[in-house]
């Protein structure tokens, strides 16, 4: 039996990475995928997941739109409503890495991180929870990290957001109370994909080396975790940060 059969998925920054490995597996269990993408550089890449939706046995819609503005997120939920009539399951996964220390990083680099990794977390949450409550179903599965609570020179304004993210889940979810929507995060470690590109080689040695399983993860070892979240398998979970991270942090 599929996890999610007849589920319908918005995933967003789902052209590459974490992003594109959970949308494809929630179609493996059955589910319908929105995937959304930034802009036209991403939109091969995000034709190709639409592709591996498609060839699971699901529909899927591809949806452009810039999920730090407010604009966009509101028609790109109206969008997703239209195509599949509902939301079931939310995976707030867009986001970027950049890299500075504090006395270098310029107001604009902390915006755009803000906006990307957190604000578009709660935007698209904002504009999709209404009909989750009116559905009396839901499942929100937010895209934290373990640098939340670790923290990590030169990514100040990275963790400041991935922090943001898990205080955001926990709050919501006390305001859901015993509504059956559900929001948790995943807060994965160092996971190989393109995000990393951004950040210094030496920097990414220095964090291999502090892991137990002396490697960063994979989109394979990361993606059950969200899968996990969007299922009826975790109707108990709330509010929970689950951390596939290779051991070198614990929550």
């Amino acid at each position: 039996m599929k996890k999610l059969k007849n589920r319908c998925a918005l995933v967003t920054g789902a052209a590459t990475g974490i992003g594109a490995g959970v949308a494809i597996a929630l179609a493996k269990e059955g589910a319908d995928v929105a995937i959304n993408y930034l802009n036209k550089k991403q939109e091969k890449e995000a034709r190709a997941v639409a592709a591996a939706v498609r060839k699971a046995g699901q529909k899927a819609f591809l949806i452009k739109a810039d999920v730090s503005k407010e604009a966009p997120v509101k028609r790109m939920v109206s969008a997703v409503l239209k195509k599949f009539g509902r939301i079931d399951v939310l995976v707030n996964n867009a986001g970027i890495a950049t890299s500075a220390p504090v006395e270098d990083m310029s107001v604009a680099m902390w915006d755009q991180m803000i906006g990307i990794n957190l604000r578009s977390v709660f935007l698209t949450t904002h504009y999709v929870l209404p009909h989750m409550y009116a559905a009396k179903y839901g499942r929100i599965v937010n895209n934290a990290s373990q640098l939340a609570s670790l923290g990590s020179p030169g990514l100040a304004h990275y963790c400041s957001a991935k922090a943001g993210i898990i205080g955001f889940t926990r709050a919501l979810s006390l305001e859901i109370g015993d509504r059956n929507v559900n929001a948790n995060c995943v807060a994965p470690g160092a996971t190989q994909t393109p995000i990393l590109d951004a950040v210094p080689d030496e920097h990414i040695e220095a964090i291999r080396q502090n892991i137990p399983k002396g490697r960063l993860g994979e989109v394979k070892d990361i993606v059950p975790a969200f899968v996990f979240l969007a299922s009826e398998e975790a109707r108990h979970m709330v509010g929970q940060t689950v951390s596939p991270n290779g051991g070198d942090a614990f929550f």
